[in-house]
Protein backbone atom coordinates (compact mmCIF):
# COMPACT_ATOMS: atom_id res chain seq x y z
CA UNK A 1 0.00 0.00 0.00
CA UNK A 2 1.82 2.87 -1.42
CA UNK A 3 1.79 5.99 0.78
CA UNK A 4 1.69 9.61 -1.04
CA UNK A 5 5.01 11.60 -1.53
CA UNK A 6 4.79 14.28 1.60
CA UNK A 7 2.29 12.93 2.79
CA UNK A 8 2.60 12.14 6.96
CA UNK A 9 2.25 8.57 7.85
CA UNK A 10 -0.43 9.24 10.82
CA UNK A 11 -2.78 11.29 8.50
CA UNK A 12 -2.23 8.65 5.49
CA UNK A 13 -3.23 5.71 8.38
CA UNK A 14 -6.09 7.63 9.41
CA UNK A 15 -6.98 8.46 5.91
CA UNK A 16 -7.33 4.76 5.29
CA UNK A 17 -9.97 3.96 8.36
CA UNK A 18 -7.28 3.73 11.26
CA UNK A 19 -6.96 5.92 14.12
CA UNK A 20 -5.29 5.77 17.18
CA UNK A 21 -8.75 6.00 20.29
CA UNK A 22 -9.62 2.27 17.44
CA UNK A 23 -6.30 0.91 17.73
CA UNK A 24 -6.62 1.56 21.72
CA UNK A 25 -10.13 0.17 22.17
CA UNK A 26 -9.34 -2.94 20.19
CA UNK A 27 -6.92 -3.45 22.68
CA UNK A 28 -8.53 -2.84 25.39
CA UNK A 29 -11.33 -5.53 24.22
CA UNK A 30 -8.65 -8.15 23.43
CA UNK A 31 -7.17 -7.80 26.78
CA UNK A 32 -10.55 -7.67 29.20
CA UNK A 33 -11.28 -11.00 27.09
CA UNK A 34 -8.03 -12.56 27.88
CA UNK A 35 -8.86 -11.64 31.19
CA UNK A 36 -11.43 -12.84 31.29
CA UNK A 37 -11.22 -16.08 29.64
CA UNK A 38 -8.02 -16.27 32.31
CA UNK A 39 -10.84 -16.61 35.23
CA UNK A 40 -13.56 -19.00 33.74
CA UNK A 41 -10.28 -21.36 32.43
CA UNK A 42 -9.16 -20.98 36.22
CA UNK A 43 -12.57 -21.61 37.72
CA UNK A 44 -12.90 -24.50 35.10
CA UNK A 45 -9.48 -25.91 36.09
CA UNK A 46 -10.72 -25.95 39.47
CA UNK A 47 -13.70 -28.05 38.78
CA UNK A 48 -11.68 -30.56 36.57
CA UNK A 49 -9.50 -31.11 39.80
CA UNK A 50 -12.23 -31.39 42.72
CA UNK A 51 -14.28 -33.77 40.51
CA UNK A 52 -11.73 -35.70 39.44
CA UNK A 53 -10.04 -36.15 42.74
CA UNK A 54 -13.68 -36.80 44.69
CA UNK A 55 -14.49 -39.20 41.73
CA UNK A 56 -11.25 -41.27 42.58
CA UNK A 57 -12.04 -41.16 46.59
CA UNK A 58 -15.58 -42.48 45.57
CA UNK A 59 -14.64 -45.04 43.60
CA UNK A 60 -13.31 -46.92 46.99
CA UNK A 61 -15.44 -45.32 49.65
CA UNK A 62 -19.62 -45.19 49.01
CA UNK A 63 -21.04 -41.85 49.25
CA UNK A 64 -23.85 -43.21 51.41
CA UNK A 65 -20.42 -43.52 54.28
CA UNK A 66 -19.21 -40.53 53.26
CA UNK A 67 -22.13 -37.94 53.13
CA UNK A 68 -24.26 -39.65 55.68
CA UNK A 69 -22.16 -41.58 58.68
CA UNK A 70 -21.02 -39.68 61.90
CA UNK A 71 -17.70 -41.11 62.50
CA UNK A 72 -14.54 -39.13 60.85
CA UNK A 73 -11.39 -40.68 61.57
CA UNK A 74 -9.29 -40.65 57.90
CA UNK A 75 -6.37 -41.55 59.69
CA UNK A 76 -7.31 -44.62 61.33
CA UNK A 77 -6.95 -48.35 61.22
CA UNK A 78 -9.59 -49.18 59.68
CA UNK A 79 -10.48 -45.36 58.51
CA UNK A 80 -13.82 -43.77 58.15
CA UNK A 81 -15.20 -41.18 55.96
CA UNK A 82 -18.39 -39.52 57.32
CA UNK A 83 -18.33 -35.55 56.75
CA UNK A 84 -21.34 -35.13 58.86
CA UNK A 85 -18.90 -34.01 62.33
CA UNK A 86 -17.45 -31.52 59.76
CA UNK A 87 -20.52 -30.23 58.60
CA UNK A 88 -22.08 -29.57 61.46
CA UNK A 89 -18.86 -27.62 63.01
CA UNK A 90 -18.56 -25.81 60.02
CA UNK A 91 -22.57 -24.89 60.17
CA UNK A 92 -22.11 -24.06 63.82
CA UNK A 93 -19.00 -21.43 63.70
CA UNK A 94 -20.69 -20.34 60.62
CA UNK A 95 -23.96 -19.29 61.95
CA UNK A 96 -22.37 -18.62 65.28
CA UNK A 97 -20.33 -15.71 63.00
CA UNK A 98 -23.34 -14.49 61.62
CA UNK A 99 -25.36 -14.07 65.11
CA UNK A 100 -21.91 -11.72 65.91
CA UNK A 101 -21.35 -10.08 62.26
CA UNK A 102 -24.63 -9.38 61.22
CA UNK A 103 -26.27 -7.21 63.91
CA UNK A 104 -23.33 -5.47 64.43
CA UNK A 105 -22.71 -5.11 60.61
CA UNK A 106 -26.30 -3.70 59.25
CA UNK A 107 -26.46 -1.07 62.33
CA UNK A 108 -22.43 0.10 61.82
CA UNK A 109 -23.46 0.65 58.12
CA UNK A 110 -26.82 2.05 58.84
CA UNK A 111 -24.84 4.47 61.11
CA UNK A 112 -22.76 5.26 58.70
CA UNK A 113 -24.86 5.87 56.28
CA UNK A 114 -27.01 7.66 58.09
CA UNK A 115 -26.12 9.08 61.24
CA UNK A 116 -22.47 9.77 61.01
CA UNK A 117 -21.24 13.15 60.46
CA UNK A 118 -19.07 13.26 57.28
CA UNK A 119 -15.52 13.76 59.23
CA UNK A 120 -16.35 11.05 61.95
CA UNK A 121 -17.50 8.92 58.81
CA UNK A 122 -14.22 9.50 57.49
CA UNK A 123 -12.51 8.55 60.34
CA UNK A 124 -14.69 5.32 60.91
CA UNK A 125 -14.65 3.61 57.69
CA UNK A 126 -10.82 3.25 57.02
CA UNK A 127 -10.54 2.33 60.87
CA UNK A 128 -13.23 -0.20 60.42
CA UNK A 129 -11.98 -1.53 56.98
CA UNK A 130 -8.60 -2.05 58.85
CA UNK A 131 -9.71 -5.23 60.83
CA UNK A 132 -10.05 -6.95 57.22
CA UNK A 133 -6.46 -7.05 56.55
CA UNK A 134 -5.74 -8.35 59.91
CA UNK A 135 -3.97 -12.14 59.03
CA UNK A 136 -6.32 -14.72 59.88
CA UNK A 137 -3.78 -16.70 62.38
CA UNK A 138 -3.71 -13.37 64.78
CA UNK A 139 -7.52 -13.41 65.37
CA UNK A 140 -6.44 -17.49 65.87
CA UNK A 141 -4.39 -16.63 68.26
CA UNK A 142 -6.44 -13.72 69.85
CA UNK A 143 -9.05 -16.17 70.43
CA UNK A 144 -6.52 -18.94 71.95
CA UNK A 145 -5.47 -16.45 74.47
CA UNK A 146 -7.86 -13.52 75.13
CA UNK A 147 -11.00 -14.94 73.99
CA UNK A 148 -11.77 -18.11 74.83
CA UNK A 149 -9.61 -17.06 78.67
CA UNK A 150 -12.92 -14.80 79.18
CA UNK A 151 -15.31 -17.12 77.87
CA UNK A 152 -13.50 -19.53 80.62
CA UNK A 153 -14.02 -17.51 83.26
CA UNK A 154 -17.37 -16.75 82.64
CA UNK A 155 -18.53 -20.27 82.20
CA UNK A 156 -16.42 -22.76 83.42
CA UNK A 157 -17.66 -25.63 81.59
CA UNK A 158 -16.50 -24.37 78.55
CA UNK A 159 -13.58 -26.23 76.58
CA UNK A 160 -10.41 -24.79 75.99
CA UNK A 161 -10.91 -25.38 71.93
CA UNK A 162 -14.77 -24.49 71.16
CA UNK A 163 -16.82 -23.08 68.62
CA UNK A 164 -18.20 -20.64 70.49
CA UNK A 165 -14.73 -18.63 70.59
CA UNK A 166 -14.00 -19.63 66.86
CA UNK A 167 -17.28 -18.03 66.07
CA UNK A 168 -16.88 -14.62 67.72
CA UNK A 169 -13.39 -13.91 65.80
CA UNK A 170 -14.75 -14.99 62.81
CA UNK A 171 -17.58 -12.69 62.92
CA UNK A 172 -15.22 -9.95 63.98
CA UNK A 173 -13.16 -10.98 60.64
CA UNK A 174 -16.10 -10.85 58.21
CA UNK A 175 -17.59 -7.99 60.39
CA UNK A 176 -16.08 -5.37 58.17
CA UNK A 177 -17.61 -6.99 54.76
CA UNK A 178 -20.43 -6.82 56.17
CA UNK A 179 -20.31 -3.15 57.21
CA UNK A 180 -18.84 -2.25 54.15
CA UNK A 181 -21.40 -3.57 51.52
CA UNK A 182 -24.16 -2.28 54.36
CA UNK A 183 -23.44 1.32 54.25
CA UNK A 184 -22.20 1.06 50.32
CA UNK A 185 -26.05 -0.42 49.82
CA UNK A 186 -27.38 1.95 52.00
CA UNK A 187 -25.88 5.02 50.93
CA UNK A 188 -26.77 4.22 47.07
CA UNK A 189 -30.35 4.85 48.15
CA UNK A 190 -31.70 7.91 46.06
CA UNK A 191 -31.89 10.82 48.42
CA UNK A 192 -35.36 11.76 46.72
CA UNK A 193 -36.75 8.40 48.54
CA UNK A 194 -35.45 9.97 51.97
CA UNK A 195 -37.03 13.58 51.22
CA UNK A 196 -40.60 12.28 50.11
CA UNK A 197 -40.82 10.42 53.49
CA UNK A 198 -39.51 13.72 54.82
CA UNK A 199 -41.94 15.31 53.13
CA UNK A 200 -44.73 13.14 54.33
CA UNK A 201 -44.03 14.24 58.10
CA UNK A 202 -41.98 10.53 58.89
CA UNK A 203 -39.10 11.03 61.63
CA UNK A 204 -35.47 10.10 60.81
CA UNK A 205 -35.84 6.30 62.40
CA UNK A 206 -38.63 5.75 59.98
CA UNK A 207 -36.84 6.49 57.07
CA UNK A 208 -34.32 4.52 57.97
CA UNK A 209 -36.46 1.64 58.95
CA UNK A 210 -39.56 1.79 56.60
CA UNK A 211 -38.00 3.48 53.48
CA UNK A 212 -34.11 3.25 53.31
CA UNK A 213 -33.28 -0.52 54.59
CA UNK A 214 -36.23 -2.01 52.41
CA UNK A 215 -34.74 -0.01 49.62
CA UNK A 216 -30.90 -0.84 49.92
CA UNK A 217 -32.28 -4.61 50.62
CA UNK A 218 -30.65 -6.59 48.00
CA UNK A 219 -27.16 -5.29 48.80
CA UNK A 220 -27.94 -6.03 52.31
CA UNK A 221 -28.77 -9.79 51.54
CA UNK A 222 -25.83 -9.96 49.46
CA UNK A 223 -23.74 -8.77 52.41
CA UNK A 224 -25.35 -11.43 54.33
CA UNK A 225 -24.58 -13.86 52.00
CA UNK A 226 -21.18 -12.75 51.39
CA UNK A 227 -20.24 -12.73 55.02
CA UNK A 228 -21.61 -16.35 55.40
CA UNK A 229 -19.58 -17.52 52.51
CA UNK A 230 -16.10 -16.10 54.00
CA UNK A 231 -17.01 -17.48 57.68
CA UNK A 232 -17.62 -20.82 55.70
CA UNK A 233 -14.55 -20.51 54.48
CA UNK A 234 -12.33 -19.30 57.39
CA UNK A 235 -9.20 -21.92 58.13
CA UNK A 236 -6.74 -20.59 60.40
CA UNK A 237 -8.45 -18.95 62.92
CA UNK A 238 -11.44 -21.95 62.81
CA UNK A 239 -8.20 -24.33 63.24
CA UNK A 240 -6.34 -22.47 66.44
CA UNK A 241 -9.92 -21.97 68.28
CA UNK A 242 -12.29 -24.37 67.80
CA UNK A 243 -9.75 -27.63 67.27
CA UNK A 244 -9.44 -30.82 65.58
CA UNK A 245 -11.59 -32.73 66.82
CA UNK A 246 -14.51 -34.10 64.72
CA UNK A 247 -17.90 -33.83 67.29
CA UNK A 248 -21.91 -34.43 66.00
CA UNK A 249 -22.52 -31.29 68.40
CA UNK A 250 -24.75 -27.98 68.74
CA UNK A 251 -23.19 -27.06 71.63
CA UNK A 252 -21.15 -24.09 71.03
CA UNK A 253 -18.93 -24.62 74.18
CA UNK A 254 -17.41 -27.88 72.93
CA UNK A 255 -14.62 -28.50 70.73
CA UNK A 256 -15.19 -29.03 66.68
CA UNK A 257 -13.33 -29.26 63.37
CA UNK A 258 -14.65 -27.57 60.41
CA UNK A 259 -14.41 -29.03 56.67
CA UNK A 260 -11.63 -26.54 56.19
CA UNK A 261 -9.39 -27.41 58.87
CA UNK A 262 -10.18 -30.99 58.11
CA UNK A 263 -8.60 -30.48 54.87
CA UNK A 264 -5.36 -28.53 56.51
CA UNK A 265 -5.28 -31.48 59.25
CA UNK A 266 -5.30 -34.01 55.92
CA UNK A 267 -2.83 -31.77 53.86
CA UNK A 268 -0.26 -31.23 56.43
CA UNK A 269 -0.11 -34.75 57.86
CA UNK A 270 1.76 -38.07 56.83
CA UNK A 271 -0.40 -39.31 54.73
CA UNK A 272 0.83 -40.74 51.46
CA UNK A 273 -0.80 -39.17 48.60
CA UNK A 274 -3.03 -41.45 46.37
CA UNK A 275 -4.70 -43.77 49.18
CA UNK A 276 -8.56 -42.60 50.08
CA UNK A 277 -6.91 -41.20 53.06
CA UNK A 278 -5.41 -38.69 50.95
CA UNK A 279 -7.97 -37.95 48.61
CA UNK A 280 -11.08 -37.66 51.28
CA UNK A 281 -9.39 -34.01 50.61
CA UNK A 282 -10.83 -33.48 47.14
CA UNK A 283 -14.05 -34.98 48.16
CA UNK A 284 -14.33 -32.15 51.37
CA UNK A 285 -13.26 -29.63 49.00
CA UNK A 286 -15.22 -30.60 46.96
CA UNK A 287 -18.62 -30.49 49.11
CA UNK A 288 -17.75 -27.01 50.46
CA UNK A 289 -17.57 -25.75 46.86
CA UNK A 290 -21.13 -27.53 46.09
CA UNK A 291 -22.02 -25.47 49.61
CA UNK A 292 -20.38 -21.87 48.44
CA UNK A 293 -21.94 -22.26 45.04
CA UNK A 294 -25.39 -22.96 46.22
CA UNK A 295 -24.81 -20.06 49.02
CA UNK A 296 -23.95 -17.37 45.76
CA UNK A 297 -26.97 -19.09 43.76
CA UNK A 298 -29.06 -18.29 46.43
CA UNK A 299 -27.62 -14.65 46.43
CA UNK A 300 -28.34 -14.02 43.46
CA UNK A 301 -31.74 -14.69 43.51
CA UNK A 302 -32.39 -12.59 46.46
CA UNK A 303 -30.42 -9.78 44.62
CA UNK A 304 -32.88 -10.19 41.85
CA UNK A 305 -35.98 -11.15 43.98
CA UNK A 306 -35.78 -7.65 46.02
CA UNK A 307 -33.74 -5.29 43.77
CA UNK A 308 -35.90 -2.54 42.88
CA UNK A 309 -35.36 -0.02 39.52
CA UNK A 310 -35.44 3.43 40.09
CA UNK A 311 -35.90 5.60 37.43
Amino acid sequence: MAVRTGEPLIASIRRRGFSLPRVQEGAMRLLSFVFALISILTTVGIVVVLATGAGRFFQSVSPREFFFSTDWSPAYDPPHFGIVPLVCGTLLVAVGSSIVALPLGILTGVYLSEYAPPRLRGLLKPALELLAGIPSVVYGYVALFLVTPTLKAIIHSIDTYNALSAAIVVGVMVLPLVASLCEDAIASVPNSLREAAYGLGSTKREVTLKVVIPAALSGISASFILALSRAIGETMAVSLAAGLTPNVTLNPLQTVQTMTAAIVNLASGDLSSGGPSYEAIFAVAATLFVITFLMNVVANRLVRRFRTVYS
